[in-house]
């Protein structure tokens, strides 16, 4: 047996070698280690251990438990993620295969004894040229403007946040994608306990794919815009619906220096955009009382100044926030409204590939009825990129 696995060992480190001698490949490990030591303060008591809203700041999430008490802290490593990336030239063509793991938003572990958790899948795509497929960041995003903030995502509420599988053609600043479609609305609303409630339905039986297109531009003196549209059908096949409507966004982001600085921005509007942005805090659609789609409209952004004191320390100051434009009267009242957030931190590396830093973070939801949560965090982390 042992000689079989040698055998087969062998064998493939020829082929190897084999491939190289006939390309030129260069291979790539990457990523970073991170620990979180999260201080936050619920204003109506704290999610459980182990909730979204106690590994980062996800809006909607943070409404709360009464039944918990309201100031809690978390010690977390689970942002810490690895990469791997192969690129080789081969014939006059690019063929680069990439995938990417981490270790949030699972709750498959505990912290009990050993805080084990699942890696999961952020990227996994191959590109050939000017085509690439698998699963990335979707098109109508720009990951290269947001801001630096010790949250996993910083400004959550202003910016489309999506990875998802997709087929994408990039000629120059163009780039043209077909995505997964999936489509988030609200059911027609129910009377529960003298106030009416809509609950969230998810379909993914959709056939058409939600179309992007963006085109990214530089200037000659550092300054860089993206601009993005986005054209989806929204779908919803089960039970006893069979209603489609069409949905539609535009982004637009920037990243302007000032000296040394630089000024990070992002604003964003749509019909029916939904799942796109704030991590779906708002539904794309609600339906009315025939069964049909009624869009739902909503708009977001974020701007983000950082400054460096000098080559080791910088700040980053940041506000965020998003508003979806409900129809009350069939949604009900417990469905989002508006989401808002603000930053501030102080990063110090004292070597290139490390980062210590402090930041204080602010965040209130609404819903539509009124009732707010807030949440006021603290975190302290340590960063090294590998």
């Amino acid at each position: 047996m042992k000689q079989a696995k040698l055998s087969i060992l062998c064998a493939s480190l020829i082929a190897a070698t084999s491939i190289s001698a006939q390309a030129d490949t260069d291979f790539k490990f990457g990523g970073y280690v991170k620990a979180d030591v999260m201080f936050s303060d619920y204003s109506n008591g704290a999610p459980d251990s182990g909730s979204l809203s106690r590994q980062f700041y996800v809006p909607g999430t943070i409404y709360g438990d009464s039944s918990n008490g309201k100031q809690v802290v978390d010690f977390q490593a689970r942002e810490s993620r690895f990469n791997f990336k192969s690129s080789t030239d081969i014939d006059g063509h690019k063929l680069v295969g990439f995938i990417e793991l981490d270790f949030m938003t699972h709750t498959d572990g505990n912290e009990r004894v050993s805080n084990s958790y699942s890696p999961r899948i952020r990227q996994a795509f191959l590109s050939f040229d000017n085509w690439a497929a698998g699963q990335m960041w979707t098109t109508f995003q720009n990951p290269g403007a947001l801001p630096e903030n010790l949250d996993f995502v910083g400004a959550a509420d202003g910016t489309p946040f999506v990875r998802q599988t997709m087929v994408r053609y990039t000629n120059g600043g163009f780039q043209f994608s077909a995505e997964n479609p999936e489509t988030t609305v609200n059911s027609y609303r129910a009377l529960d306990g003298g106030e009416l409630k809509s609950s969230r339905i998810t379909s993914g039986s959709g056939m058409v794919p939600d179309f992007v297109a963006r085109y990214n531009m530089k200037t000659e003196n550092g300054m860089a815009f993206t601009f993005a549209g986005i054209a989806r059908q929204l779908n919803v096949e089960q039970d006893n619906y069979d209603t489609s409507e069409f949905g539609y966004g535009v982004s637009f982001t920037g990243v302007i220096p000032v000296g040394q600085d630089d000024i990070k921005m992002s604003a964003t509007y749509g019909d029916g955009l939904g799942r796109y942005m704030a991590l779906n805090y708002a539904n794309a659609g609600v339906l009315d009382a025939k069964g049909e789609i009624e869009t739902i409209s909503s708009y977001g952004g974020y701007i983000s100044y950082r400054h460096w004191w000098n080559d080791k320390w910088r700040t980053s100051i940041t506000g965020s926030g998003f508003k979806a434009d409900n129809n009350a009267s069939l949604t009900g009242g417990t469905v989002n409204k508006q989401s808002y957030s603000g930053y501030i931190n102080l990063l110090y590396s004292p070597v290139k590939p490390l980062t210590v830093g402090i930041e204080y973070m602010y965040a209130q939801n609404e819903r539509e009825n009124g009732t707010d949560g807030e949440l006021n965090r603290v975190i302290f982390s340590m960063k090294y990129v590998l």
